[in-house]
């Protein structure tokens, strides 16, 4: 099931430093970045097997899952220490973009197309 983890973040008066390695809870095989959206929905998809790591470094966005047990739930990603993990299982879309967003996707595998499954659930 998707969920939320809070990244440690170091800050002092310089600024803030948010440490990744050590919480994300897989390696990591592919990175990618999402940005510049219209008013477009993207994502529409879960996986066999690829589990993923979501942080909205830069402005916000709306994550939407569904996890296949009839629950719907949406994540509002707004601060660069917030984490979302998305699990195979998870059929997500991510949509309202704010101009300015840059949301930063880790995953544990490679990109396959056959990993993909497009079709939402169908509760």
């Amino acid at each position: 099931m998707a969920h939320i983890i809070n990244l440690t973040t170091h800050s002092d008066k310089r600024g803030n430093l948010t440490v990744i390695e050590k919480q994300i809870p897989f390696d990591i095989k592919r990175i990618f970045y999402i940005y510049g959206v219209d008013d477009s929905v993207r994502g529409g998809h879960r996986h066999h097997k690829t589990i993923q790591a979501a942080i909205c470094v830069h402005g916000s966005c709306i994550v939407s899952n569904n996890n296949g047990k009839g629950e719907q739930t949406d994540f509002v990603m707004d601060h660069p220490n917030k984490c979302l993990i998305l699990e195979p299982e998870d059929w997500h879309t991510m949509h309202h973009f704010t101009p300015d967003a840059v949301l930063l996707v880790m995953a544990s595998t490679p990109f396959e197309a056959a990993d993909y499954i497009y079709e939402p659930y169908d509760n």
